[in-house]
């Protein structure tokens, strides 16, 4: 049970985090319509630990393998968000050096090189221009 409420582990970690404010009115949606909706509850509560504590991440992870076994996908690793997440701001054209704040990463190598993959759909595109280009012969 590591529902252990402490500091964050490094100085990038505590700024101030944006939130978009449709995604944060999704967030006020579920907080009414949880068991756990008091002023002091945490958003994605405890049952056992009665809205006091966060979801252990135990129960989280038995959670989230259901739901990807239900989805038909197969195990799937928290860790995976992270990088889609990252996929993602690259896809919508984020600078790099927003994306490394938004990741929280101290050092831009990691957004860089363990972070890196681009989204397959964007790859298999950038190659069909470049096939484009190719085949369309000399600019006149």
């Amino acid at each position: 049970m590591a529902q252990k409420v402490d500091d964050v582990k490094t100085a990038g970690s505590r700024k101030t985090m944006t939130i978009d404010t449709e995604l944060l009115e999704v967030l006020k949606q579920w907080k009414q319509t949880t068991e756990f909706s008091a002023e002091g509850d945490w958003i994605f509560a405890s049952p056992v630990q009665l809205g006091r504590l966060p979801y252990c991440d135990s129960g989280f992870w038995r959670e989230l393998q259901r739901a990807a076994k239900a989805a038909g996908i197969g195990g799937l690793g928290t860790h995976a968000f992270r990088h889609t997440y990252r996929s993602w701001l690259d896809a919508v054209g984020t600078p790099i050096a927003v994306q490394q704040k938004m990741m929280r990463h101290s050092d831009i190598r990691t957004t860089l090189n363990i972070y890196g993959d681009v989204v397959t759909d964007e790859m298999a595109q950038a190659h069909r221009k470049v096939v484009g280009l190719a085949l369309s012969g000399p600019a006149n």
